[in-house]
């Protein structure tokens, strides 16, 4: 295994391990990004299952969107995943940015969360 690897892994695990001490039994929103789309997940750590789940590779999605790859995309996902939280009951929850800096794509989806309802 690579060193930017083991690196990236490290650095996932320490995120990772700060949000479940620091959750206090919310739920996470996940996010990764690729180089062409986005996805994000809301999931109960305690129950270990997913309760939400959004991203561009979704068949209305693609149609609307020019790309999966940009922060418009990140934005509309955003919003769908706080529509689909709230139906689900969630309100509050924990912000995974899966060791990526907190920048671009994942900054837009946060803040349409964010703008959709969601707590965090």
């Amino acid at each position: 295994m690579s060193r930017e690897r083991i690196r990236t892994e490290r650095r996932v695990a320490r995120v990772r391990r700060a949000l479940k001490t620091a959750a206090n039994g919310r739920p996470r929103l996940s996010v990764f990004r690729s180089s062409k789309h986005i996805y994000c997940q809301v999931i109960d750590d305690l129950k270990g299952t997913t309760i939400a789940a959004a991203s561009t590779m979704e068949k209305g999605l693609r149609e609307e969107l020019r790309t999966g790859a940009d922060c418009a995309a990140a934005t509309r996902v955003g919003q769908l995943i706080a529509e689909r939280a709230k139906a689900a009951g969630v309100e509050k929850v924990i912000f995974d940015r899966g060791g990526r800096l907190y920048h671009g794509r994942l900054k837009a989806l946060a803040e349409a969360a964010r703008e959709g309802g969601l707590e965090f």
